[in-house]
């Protein structure tokens, strides 16, 4: 059975009658939305479509979060904000943050929706969709706020239950479940003051100096705190069901705590619920990865998936376990395994498990070709993806695919290979590989020479080649030589190598056979010394193959070391600075700085930017990835037009210049030192 008919067996079991099922998931359009909260959507599809299955009415409930708090930039706004405006816009609501790019969407969170609403069409995925802000600013949480305002002290010894840490004094008393957007600079840095006995008005200040009131009954610029607002919207939705990432499914995680004051607070059940495992990347990302950062959304996916295999991927893994999208040779696998199943569900031999997996993978009205990919990749590089040449090579080959087969597949496949893995295209070379050629023995180049003959002589069939390639070897060494099928082997890796420069590559006979031979028989043929056209190629692709010298740094001698003349401090002192291990994520210049670096750290919990003046001794690529020690508890500075919430550690002296302190890679992000 699969997994997700076994949830909702559960779901059913618990509320029977129930008309119509709820699966919920949710995204905060904080940036373009990473494949990995797609599991969100994807979790709760498989259970609604598995409610509908068993002949129940179930729809999808997808939440934007678009009324929670712009909490930091993302890497792809920074890209096109140099000057850093928008982290002025921290605290504000999505919907009250500016569009950033220059598109007609309304604020940041309309753009950042769209985008990802475009990609879901693309997987034949229906939702029921609500705008948060549409939710709480027509008033329709109103009494659910009210009523969590008179629950207050109860909500804070739920949420104080979970805590590791004891409650200070007065923090009982001054606790309120919601915040308020502020009417004069519109962030949420505002406290409340004092409560009506009903309940419905508060007096609040915010750090911006404005005061006032705020009636609950009326004024609606104001949310719940993520764990009251997740449980009110079970109730207010009837959620039956929701899934989550494994940190919210922890002991003492939102799902636990949220799960009390559901049924204490909102006196409702609150839903099943399913954790899952995160989403992990194999193999480079090549060129889809750089100085901007690397989205990988479900459109940068749809680049090299088809949906359908997406949908499989986390249709066939149950949720509490993780798989990998693969930019790596890892894809070809993942397309043939969803070929080799979707062709048994379709031949009707595929097992009850198989069948149910392909069936919540499918998307109506669409018809999978299963031209394989591999092949498109390898037989694509060779003729550089040219759709009539392929269909050539297709019929050649005895697979007559017509480009309406392979159409879709073929750009996936293309932007694969040169995107992702350009380093396995099979590209012939521009001359022939005289050293080579020049370390084989007499025997290994009378192979190459019959095996030049042989092309040169055409005429020949597939199978022809195919037993012409064995036999070289038995020409030469004789039938009954040892070891015939290493040597034939060695054989197979020589002529790779004069003419692709790698041990290996498609299937040699296909290889051989597929490309018109005039393109590359003659880096078989060393009848004639090498030429000057050859020579001039050589020594152009030696030099391109250089890497600029690096410019040496002279330093001096040491600097006279100093006696020790600061004051003394305590132990409690030193333990006052915060120094914590940080990873570097990016480095980028500053505008009209001479010596200052921009960097954007990750140090466990979250994302800072510091600012040092470090320009001068690190490139940004000998920083970037590289983890260092930072002071984590320094107050804030502007320095040349950023803020800078830290310093890191290096030693400066005139026999070394300034040397960043880095630490191992084994010491993990977050990691304090002491």
């Amino acid at each position: 059975m699969h997994w997700a008919e076994k949830i909702a067996d559960r779901i059913i079991k618990r509320n029977p009658d129930k008309e119509e099922y709820v699966c919920a998931a949710g995204i905060s359009p904080s940036g373009s939305i990473h494949i990995g909260n797609f599991r969100d959507i994807a979790t709760s599809l498989f259970v609604a479509k598995a409610l509908q299955k068993k002949g129940k009415k179930a729809r999808l409930l997808f939440s934007w979060d678009e009324y929670d708090r712009f909490r930091k930039v993302p890497v792809n706004v920074k890209a096109v904000d140099p000057d850093n405006e928008f982290e002025k816009y921290i605290g504000l609501p999505y919907t009250s943050v500016p569009n950033p790019f220059d598109t007609e969407h309304a604020n940041y969170a309309k753009y950042f929706e769209a985008e990802f609403m475009e990609s879901i069409k693309k997987f034949g995925i229906d939702m029921d969709y609500r705008y948060q802000t549409d939710m709480y600013t027509s008033g329709k949480y109103k009494d659910d706020i009210i009523e969590a305002v008179r629950k207050r002290k109860e909500i804070f010894d739920i949420l104080d239950s979970f805590r590791t840490q004891d409650a200070q004094e007065g923090e009982r008393d001054a606790y309120f479940p919601v915040s308020i957007f502020c009417p004069e600079c519109g962030r949420d840095t505002t406290k409340i003051l004092s409560v009506s006995d009903d309940c419905t008005i508060v007096e609040y200040e915010c750090e911006c100096g404005h005061r006032g009131t705020f009636d609950l009954t009326k004024d609606f610029n104001c949310k719940l705190a993520w764990k009251i607002d997740w449980p009110m919207r079970w109730r207010y939705e009837g959620v039956d069901f929701e899934p989550g990432g494994k940190d919210h499914a922890s002991p003492g995680g939102s799902y636990e705590t949220s799960s009390v004051i559901s049924r204490k607070i909102f006196g409702w059940e609150p839903p099943m619920f399913q954790g899952y495992e995160f989403i992990g990347i194999k193999g480079s990302t090549g060129k889809m990865s750089g100085s901007s950062g690397l989205n990988l959304t479900p459109e940068t996916l749809l680049k090299i998936y088809e949906p359908e295999i997406i949908l499989w991927l986390y249709s066939k893994t149950e949720p509490k376990k993780a798989f990998d999208f693969c930019f790596d040779e890892g894809i070809l696998r993942q397309y043939f395994e969803f070929d080799k199943m979707y062709n048994e569900y379709i031949e009707g031999k595929a097992n009850e498990h198989n069948a149910s997996v392909m069936e919540y993978s499918l998307i109506e009205s669409r018809k999978i070709k299963t031209v394989p990919m591999n092949l498109l990749v390898q037989l694509g590089s060779i003729v550089d993806f040219n759709v009539p040449m392929m269909e050539t090579v297709f019929e050649k080959i005895g697979t007559p695919y017509k480009y309406e087969d392979f159409d879709t597949r073929l750009e996936l496949a293309k932007y694969w290979l040169y995107q992702c893995a350009p380093e396995t295209a099979n590209k012939l070379r521009g001359w022939r590989d005289w050293d080579l050629y020049n370390t084989l023995t007499d025997d290994e180049k009378k192979e190459i020479a019959l095996l030049y003959d042989f092309i040169k002589a055409g005429g020949y069939t597939l199978d022809s080649l195919n037993t012409k390639l064995y036999d070289i070897p038995k020409e030469v060494y004789g039938a009954d030589i040892e070891n015939l099928k290493k040597i034939q082997g060695q054989f197979f890796k020589i002529v790779y190598k004069l003419l692709i420069s790698k041990e290996r590559g498609p299937r040699l006979y296909l290889f051989l056979y597929a490309i018109d031979r005039e393109r590359f028989m003659h880096l078989l043929d060393f009848s004639f010394p090498k030429t000057e056209e050859e020579e001039a190629l050589e020594k152009a692709a030696l030099e391109a193959e250089k890497e600029p010298e690096k410019e040496e740094k002279v330093y001096g001698e040491p600097d006279e070391v100093k006696p020790i003349v600061e004051p003394e401090i305590t132990v409690d002192q030193f333990f006052a600075m915060d120094l914590r291990v940080c990873r570097i994520v990016k480095c980028q210049e500053i505008r009209k700085a001479h010596s200052n670096y921009k960097l954007t750290l990750f140090d466990g919990l979250k994302e800072r930017v510091i600012v040092s003046s470090i320009k001068n001794d690190y490139t940004p690529e000998e920083l970037e990835g590289k983890k260092i020690i930072v002071v984590a508890n320094l107050q804030p500075a502007r320095l040349t037009g950023v803020t800078s919430e830290g310093m890191l550690l290096a030693g400066t002296n005139n026999a070394c210049g300034c040397q960043v302190i880095f630490v191992d890679d084994i010491v993990p992000e977050g990691t304090r030192i002491c």
